[in-house]
């Protein structure tokens, strides 16, 4: 299967940008289908059919968010024709809207992945309890599920008690209706989308020596959920051929 690579990236990543880098933006921009949207949706049907277990999880106790999740994403996505379903893709194929499946069908929908993190009572974290992550960058959904967020951030370099509060902290301020976003950038010598890692393997694919360069940015989303609270980050990934940017 090719690769499906973006012409370009949707913002400026060589903007100066205040840390930690989170803006607000509008609800009806959440979900973003770009120019390589027909390939990313290929890849995604075939790794949901073929590498299920890699790339679906949901705790039971998460089924109501994820199917407040599948109904958000399907009114804004598509409508009023995702009220029933099944619902047409814009490269034409059909989505049949499993209710009983919610994160495989979200994962069929749109080309963002999705994590969902709750924060049980008492806790001081929010957990990751349901995901749809066809396009890790080198970290794996079995090592991050059910896991809080410090250890979901392990064994991020310069992850500290001070960071981890701080991202504590903007979880529990995420408002219904204002959503937030980020994005990083890396560059690789792969333009793969999907690329597990355990917390022991090697560390990101580097581009070798006068060897093609891929830059990957993942847009990534907060958005609290109004019913169940819980709390969805998601993950748009853009992959692009390097056009020589300082690393």
């Amino acid at each position: 299967m090719p690769h499906p690579l973006q012409n370009r990236l949707p913002y400026d990543v060589t903007a100066p940008r205040p840390l930690p880098g989170i803006a607000p933006f509008d609800m009806g921009d959440w979900l973003q289908r770009d120019d390589a949207f027909a390939g990313q949706m290929a890849r995604r049907d075939d790794l949901i059919a073929t590498r299920r277990d890699a790339v679906i999880a949901l705790d039971p106790g998460a089924q109501p968010a994820a199917a407040e999740l599948l109904d958000l994403v399907l009114s804004l996505a598509y409508g009023d024709a995702g009220a029933s379903g099944p619902v047409t893709r814009a490269d034409g194929a059909q989505v049949a809207i499993r209710r009983d499946d919610p994160m495989a069908t979200l994962g069929h929908l749109v080309q963002e992945d999705f994590c969902i993190l709750q924060k049980p009572d008492g806790a001081d974290e929010h957990v990751m309890t349901g995901a749809v992550l066809c396009f890790p960058a080198f970290w794996s959904l079995s090592e991050k599920f059910m896991r809080p967020l410090s250890r979901i951030h392990d064994p991020v370099p310069d992850y500290d008690d001070q960071i981890a509060r701080r991202v504590q902290r903007l979880f529990d301020g995420v408002q219904v209706g204002r959503p937030l976003w980020r994005f990083n950038l890396l560059r690789y010598g792969d333009p793969e989308l999907h690329q597990p890692a355990p917390l022991s393997g090697p560390a990101r694919r580097e581009p070798a020596p006068g060897a093609r360069a891929y830059l990957r940015s993942e847009r990534q989303c907060l958005v609290r959920l109004p019913v169940s609270r819980a709390v969805v980050f998601s993950i748009h990934t853009y992959v692009v051929a390097d056009p020589g940017l300082p690393g």
